[in-house]
């Protein structure tokens, strides 16, 4: 008996907004990561400040030499969207960075509203991290080679992160695309 292919949504397909927004905003980054945290909430009011306009889209890029907890996070975040909880797993691991053990992502991803049985060996297995890998690797295509990373309208933001939410606002309130 062989085992059939699971369909798996990958980050790219996930994202918070309006599908058909002006703007678009993709961060890569870690779950580990204070700077992506921070850039995280930036962004969630952005779209909750202009909605309809703007388009977010979170990519796994997890420094796991420096972060050794956040590539199992991101299979946990890739696991809970395939139940239509990547958001609510997502705040959650951006709420407990510190602590991103096994035991504790399954918990966290019960509190998101997940409910699989098999949660932990797909963990174990690393059902998601080619997933995680996927997302990685296009980031290094695309440059990126630190966290937190944005492209706004698909082009690399390289201002300074504390001021991306008025570079974005700028844009939205004047229509302009980048």
């Amino acid at each position: 008996m062989s085992k059939s292919k699971v369909d798996i949504i990958p980050p790219r397909d996930i994202f918070m907004g309006d599908a058909r927004a002006a703007f678009s905003i993709v961060l890569f980054g870690d779950y580990e990561s204070i700077a992506c945290a921070e850039a995280n909430r930036m962004i969630r009011e952005l779209v909750e400040r202009y909605p309809g306009k703007i388009r977010y889209t979170f990519r796994h890029f997890p420094l796991t030499q420096i972060h050794q907890k956040a590539h199992k996070a991101a299979e946990a975040a890739i696991l809970a969207a395939q139940y239509g909880k990547f958001w609510e797993m997502h705040e959650l691991l951006f709420a407990h960075r510190k602590q991103l053990g096994s035991i504790s992502l399954r918990d966290y991803a019960i509190e998101a509203g997940v409910i699989d049985k098999n949660f932990l060996p797909k963990l174990t297995d690393s059902v998601y991290g080619w997933t995680v890998r996927n997302d990685l690797m296009e980031g290094l295509e695309r440059g990126v080679r630190t966290i937190p990373t944005v492209f706004v309208n698909e082009v690399l933001y390289e201002g300074n992160l504390s001021e991306l939410t008025h570079a974005v606002e700028q844009l939205v309130e004047t229509g302009r695309r980048a």
